[in-house]
């Protein structure tokens, strides 16, 4: 079973949000406190998509409202981008994650959770139809734009897509939330920055 089979006959943001809710499509329901499907404008020129939702988004429901979604907001502001102009989304609506003490640890989603969860992703590409996909990570990266991308070689230029006229590749923020001091975390900083300026000036042609 895959996501494919709760698709709603007729697609539209509001007829997929409303059909995810009860998505039983891989177990990862019964571990996350709620789906959580995408969020912007129907006719976004930007389409951003990361892995899944992280601990805060599976609270409040919405993607990339967390500390990686704090980051992504300035980096976007700082590149020139509204984040107003863009869809968010992840590639598993369902948060994955281990316990550890009284914290919810994120755990990486396997191949099959993916695969049963790309319908909803792809059905929001479909009803958006945007001009640039983004993916930020791997995980996105690789479940959209195939297996052979690699996000430190790829990263910051135009790629070829299915999904959109032209798609880039970056890193997830969560990753530059990770480094491992503050000079890394700097450096890192720059980079998606620069990522996104790339991204910008193609929204502009």
């Amino acid at each position: 079973m895959t996501a494919a089979d709760y698709l709603p006959p007729r697609l539209s943001l509001t007829a997929l949000r409303e059909a995810s809710a009860g998505c039983r499509a891989c177990p990862l329901w019964r571990t996350g406190t709620q789906t959580v499907f995408g969020e912007g404008r129907t006719r976004a020129r930007l389409f951003l998509v990361g892995e899944q939702p992280g601990d805060r988004e599976d609270e409040l429901g919405r993607p990339f409202v967390g500390p990686a979604g704090r980051l992504l907001d300035e980096a976007l502001a700082e590149a020139g981008i509204e984040r107003e102009d863009a869809y968010l989304s992840n590639v598993v609506k369902h948060f994955k994650w281990q316990p550890r003490g009284k914290r919810r640890i994120h755990q990486k989603p396997n191949a099959s959770e993916i695969a049963a969860c790309r319908p909803w992703v792809e059905a929001e590409l479909a009803v958006i139809s945007p001009r640039i996909l983004v993916c930020l990570g791997a995980t996105a990266a690789q479940a959209l734009l195939g297996r052979g991308v690699r996000v430190t070689r790829d990263r910051g230029r135009a790629l070829e897509s299915t999904f959109a006229p032209v798609a880039f590749a970056t890193v997830h923020p969560s990753s530059i939330l990770r480094a491992p001091d503050d000079e890394s975390r700097r450096r890192e900083r720059e980079l998606f920055v620069d990522d996104l300026r790339v991204v910008a000036a193609a929204l502009e042609r």
